[in-house]
């Protein structure tokens, strides 16, 4: 059984996925949380905010901007954000779990914390106004 199936199992919720996204001239930055299990597919959720094509930014903006390398990308990192340079961008089904299950920051571990915290009262201390898509 794979791991993250197991982990899920347990402590009764489904893991997220964070992505660090940004347009080709790497002016505009996103951060991407989304169900786990969902393919990421790069032209649907452009369209989905009405912009030109995304992809992955870069690992070195990455730690840069959210202190985070790649494995390790959290909302958590909205936190050091502190000019509001990244989106976050949440997929309408993240918000229908009531857990929120996302990386600590690390590769290796994980932190289970409610859904309603993350977007109304954690997003809002950051001051980020997050935007829901579905794709």
């Amino acid at each position: 059984m794979d791991d993250c199936v197991q982990i899920n199992k347990a402590l009764d919720m489904e893991m997220v996925k964070t992505l660090f996204l940004c347009n080709r001239k790497q002016t505009d930055f996103f951060l991407y949380v989304t169900t786990a299990d969902k393919p990421f597919s790069a032209k649907e959720f452009s369209n989905a905010l009405g912009i030109s094509r995304v992809s992955f930014a870069p690992a070195y903006l990455m730690g840069k901007m959210l202190g985070t390398k790649i494995g390790a990308t959290t909302v958590f990192s909205a936190l050091l954000d502190k000019d509001n340079g990244v989106q976050i961008v949440f997929d309408k089904d993240v918000l229908a779990e009531e857990w929120y299950g996302c990386s600590d920051g690390t590769t290796t571990g994980f932190m289970k914390i409610k859904t309603s915290q993350i977007f109304h009262d954690f997003l809002t201390f950051t001051k980020h106004s997050p935007k829901i898509i579905h794709v």
